[in-house]
Order: structure tokens, then C-alpha cells, then sequence
């Protein structure tokens, strides 16, 4: 780091002033989630007619009134959960609170003031000067609304909205303004982090743990139950100078044993989470057996050339049987074929062991994933490998490579003109991939290939077999 980057009258705005918090919240099902999707313009949060869909704090950066604004989407207050997290999930409420800036208190205009409504304004109550009570769902013109009902709350009469239709969002956001703190200028879009980072694995192999020990807060859920956290949950966050994004997801289980819309939708989160990730992070508990499902994880991200750290958590407890890196090592070498090339960092997500490193690895990757190599350094590679090895013959004819250059990054990708695609088998093009990967600094991530047919050029053509 430089001695520019250590000086933190530097920095830029956006990355030395926080943004203003506004925390959405109410009870159960009155559509929060929703208002937070209509802020974001955005399916963000998962919609569901079940209470407590929502149970981290799922921040969005939004531009509301021309400010960037965090919206903080929290679960909802008084919910019976069944899997016995209502407590975990208050606490969360309560965290959002004591940021926010600004809280939106949501009530429902369809059914009206409701005892749980109440509780929600004596927690409130120390919190007159920086609440707006809105009521939502008024998009039925057919339904009558005792909308004074709401006054009793102690927080005057409740802006009318419907989040589903946006009608009124206007009117909120002039609402909100007035409660945002003067002074802080930050920009109407925050400048992109450094570094995606998308955190995956099964069930309760300890990613929310990973995630609050990064960054040194109880920010996720943590519970020992399977399937605590649904949302994929963006988290911006600094080190060393530098922003981040970390992004907690849904553990992914067998088809299988998922049951109903909101785990199907918390899986696909999880994959889209991959796909928009720079790097992923691939969270095994290295307590127990990889499985299949592990192996279906680390294909997926794979397949769409994802670099990946895979972190062995829970290091602890195989420390304590008796197992060495070494040997974890190779037996990942024989259970996660898929991916020999990724890197192994062995941590402790509850002792907040080796979790720093994890996230050294990563930087290291994204870096790998963006290097570019010069078309003669390609061609000169190819040519050796080639020579090395060439595709198998099919049909007496075999695949003839004329030359390459590389033409993205995040992936690595390289375009390569050939006699015939069909010549070059997947084997064959792994290979050159592997080639590829050890000749130039992106040894530890992806590569793709793509193959064009051409005439054959014999001033471009590589040395090899007529």
C-alpha cells in the first residue's frame, strides 16, 4: 500500500462517510420486504405470505431523495418462529435500530391497528423524533380502512402507500429527507467495492459464523438449526482501506429436501449470488465428509469460472482427531475433483482463526483472474503445448490449432482459430487450459476457451502435422 493510500484525509467521500440508515420496520407480513424490493427497483429481499421469511437484516444501497441511502430490511417483530430464532431475530431488529437514521414503521391499512402493532410502538417509543408510521397495501380501492385506528400508535396519522404498486413512494421519500443527517454528502452512487465475495457451502457448515468473524461483528444469525439464513445478504464492509462486499447466502441443500417457494427461491440466490461474485468462497465443514452436494457447489462455480477459495472450517476439531492439512489436502484432491487448482486455507470461523487469510486469498485470486497475457506469449505457449501433446485423431483428421489470443478477463478467456472444432476434445481442451494456467500468473482460477473455425491461414499457422 502506498503512502498516498495510508492517509485518510484522501479518501474519497464515498469511502469515508457512511451512508444514512433508514430501518424498515413492523410485524410480520405487512410488507416490508416488498418496500424495500420498490426502493431498490429490485427483486432483493424474498416476498412470501409466511411470517418470517425475513430474518437478517438485508441491506441495499438505494438512491432515495438523490442521496445514497442504506434501507435495512429487518424480520419481523413478535413472529412465532418455527424454528424457535424469534429471539435471534428481535436481536437483529434491534441492531438495525440503533444505526438507523431513520426507521419506517409498516403497518398493514388491509387489517388494521393489531396487538402486535402495539408492541411494535412501545419499542419504538424512545424513538418519536425519527419514525414515520406508513400503512401499507392500500392498492384495493374495494377496501375500507380504519386508517385513524393507527393514530393511537402515539405516531400520528400514517402515510398511505402501496409498496406493490408504489404508490406514494414519492411522497415517503419527502417524507424521509428531512430525517437524513445534514452534513454528510455522500454521492448518488457509491463508487464499486474492490471485491465481490460470495460465501456458499451446505447447510450449518458455518458461513454466518464466517461471516460475523470477518467482520468482527454478530452480524449474521447464527443458530446450530439447518437453514437459518434465506436471503442472500449484501454486506459492505472495509479493510485495510479498502470496500468489500460480502454476500451471505442461503445454505444450499439437495432438490430434494427443499420444501416450498422460499427455500427454492433462498438456493437460487445462492447460485445468482455465485454468478455476480469475483470470488467465491466455498465453506466446508471439515468435521464431516464431503458429499455430493459439496461437489455439486464446487461445479457450479466452476461452470460459470468462478475463482474459488475453499475454506476447511471448523479446522479445530480435525486438529483434535488428529488429522494434518496435508492429509485433508489430499483427500480433497480426490473428493472435489473438479477444482485441484483452488486454494485451501484451513480456518476457524468460531475461534476467528485464519479468517483474515481467507480474504488475502481471495485478493490474490481476483487478481490472478484479471491478468492479461500478450498474443505472442499465447501463441508461443501454444505452440508448445502442441507440440507436446496434439488431439487424438477422429476420422483420420486431426485438430489443427492456426492461433490464439486472449480476449477478456474475470474469466481469463481465450479464442483460439482451429481447422475444425469438433477435432478438439474436452480432454484436449482441459489441457490446454492447464497449460495455460501454469505458464502465466492465473494458476489458481478458471480459464475459458473458445474455438472459431477458420480457413487455414499458413502465415498464422502453428507448427504442427499436415
Amino acid at each position: 500500500m502506498t503512502d498516498e493510500q495510508d492517509k485518510p484525509a484522501e479518501t474519497s467521500p464515498a469511502e469515508s462517510v457512511r451512508p444514512p440508515v433508514v430501518a424498515i420496520v413492523g410485524r410480520p407480513n405487512v410488507g416490508k420486504s416488498t418496500l424495500l424490493n420498490a426502493f431498490a427497483r429490485s427483486r432483493i429481499a424474498i416476498v412470501e405470505e409466511t411470517p418470517g421469511v425475513t430474518r437478517d437484516r438485508v441491506e441495499v444501497l438505494c438512491t432515495l431523495a438523490d442521496r445514497t441511502v442504506e434501507v435495512v430490511d429487518t424480520g419481523g417483530i413478535g413472529i412465532v418462529d418455527m424454528q424457535g430464532l424469534d429471539a435471534d431475530v428481535e436481536d437483529q431488529v434491534a441492531a438495525a435500530l440503533q444505526e438507523a437514521d431513520c426507521v419506517l414503521f409498516v403497518v398493514d391499512a388491509r387489517e388494521g391497528r393489531t396487538p402486535l402493532d402495539e408492541r411494535v410502538a412501545h419499542l419504538l417509543r424512545e424513538r418519536t423524533d425519527n419514525v414515520i408510521l406508513v400503512a401499507n397495501k392500500v392498492e384495493a380501492d374495494s377496501v375500507t380502512w380504519n386508517l385513524a385506528d393507527f393514530a393511537t400508535l402515539g405516531y400520528g396519522e400514517p402515510l398511505e402507500i402501496s409498496a406493490k404498486e408504489r404508490i406514494n413512494l414519492d411522497t415517503l421519500e419527502e417524507r424521509i429527507e428531512p430525517h437524513l443527517p445534514e452534513g454528510l454528502i455522500t454521492p448518488p452512487k457509491l463508487p464499486p467495492p474492490e471485491m465481490k465475495l460470495a460465501v456458499v457451502g451446505r447447510v450449518n457448515a458455518g458461513k454466518s459464523t464466517f461471516v460475523n468473524a470477518m467482520l468482527e461483528d454478530d452480524r449474521m444469525i447464527v443458530s446450530e438449526i439447518p437453514g437459518t439464513t434465506r436471503d442472500s445478504v449484501d454486506i459492505r464492509f472495509r479493510r485495510d482501506g479498502d470496500v468489500f462486499v460480502m454476500i451471505d447466502t442461503a445454505g444450499i441443500r439437495k432438490e430434494r429436501a427443499v420444501h416450498g417457494s422460499v427455500e427454492f427461491y433462498a438456493q437460487r440466490r445462492a447460485e445468482k449470488a455465485m454468478r455476480r461474485a469475483n470470488v467465491t468462497i466455498l465453506m466446508l465443514d471439515a468435521s464431516v465428509d464431503v458429499g455430493r452436494l459439496d461437489r455439486q457447489i464446487a461445479g457450479y462455480a466452476v461452470k460459470h469460472f468462478q475463482p474459488v477459495v475453499v475454506v476447511a472450517n471448523k479446522w479445530d476439531l480435525c486438529e483434535e482427531a488428529g488429522i494434518t492439512q496435508k492429509e485433508f489436502a489430499n483427500y480433497l484432491d480426490k473428493v472435489l475433483p473438479g477444482i485441484p487448482f483452488a486454494p485451501v486455507v484451513f480456518a476457524s470461523a468460531l475461534e476467528r482463526k485464519n479468517v483474515d487469510r481467507v480474504l488475502e486469498v481471495a485478493r490474490g485470486l481476483h487478481e490472478q483472474a484479471q491478468t492479461r497475457v500478450s498474443t505472442a506469449e499465447v501463441n508461443k505457449l501454444l505452440e508448445a503445448a502442441y507440440a507436446r501433446r496434439k488431439p487424438r485423431p477422429k476420422q483420420g483428421r486431426i485438430g489443427r490449432i492456426y492461433y490464439g489470443s486472449q480476449v477478456d478477463v474475470a474469466p481469463p478467456t481465450f479464442t483460439l482459430f482451429v481447422n475444425e472444432t469438433y477435432l478438439f476434445q474436452p480432454s484436449y481442451i482441459r489441457y490446454l487450459g492447464n497449460r495455460i494456467r501454469q505458464a502465466f500468473p492465473m494458476a489458481e482460477v478458471p480459464v475459458r476457451i473458445f474455438l472459431k473455425q477458420r480457413e487455414r491461414s499458413p502465415s498464422k499457422n502453428l507448427k504442427g502435422p499436415r
